[in-house]
């Protein structure tokens, strides 16, 4: 599993050499601190998929590895089963960033949101209101 480090200036994350074959990608990912703009704590990461697969490695709801492209830019997604997971927002692909968001499944989410200093937003579903 990937490793995450969160430097005074940046985010990174550090790829296996299996996640590297399996995303077709030969460096790790590089992640600019002032380009968050936010961070989501997510239970089922599958709902956060969006675009397609261009280039890496997908076994539906099973495991995603790779660059997703959407129609304004670029996801990378490390998504391994049906566990807790980070969703980053990033502002300004292009400028700093290489990606608009990151959906990396870590056992480490709320310590992950915590070292980046965002408020841990938790996925919470909608719960019914009891009526008398």
């Amino acid at each position: 599993m990937a490793v995450l480090f969160v430097h005074t200036d940046r985010l990174e994350i550090r790829l296996t050499r299996a996640e590297k074959i399996l995303s077709l990608r030969r460096t790790n990912i590089d992640i600019p601190l002032d380009r968050i703009r936010s961070a989501v704590i997510t239970e089922d990461p599958w709902v956060w998929v969006r675009g397609i697969r261009a280039p890496g490695s997908a076994v539906p709801l099973t495991l995603a590895i790779g660059t997703w492209k959407v129609h304004d830019g670029k996801d990378f997604l490390l998504i391994k089963g049906t566990r807790t997971s980070v969703v980053i927002d990033i502002d300004g692909e292009g400028d700093g960033a290489e990606f608009m968001r990151v959906l990396i499944t870590t056992t480490h989410a709320l310590e992950l949101l915590r070292a980046l200093r965002l408020p841990p937003a938790i996925e919470d579903p909608a719960k019914e209101i009891a009526t008398d």
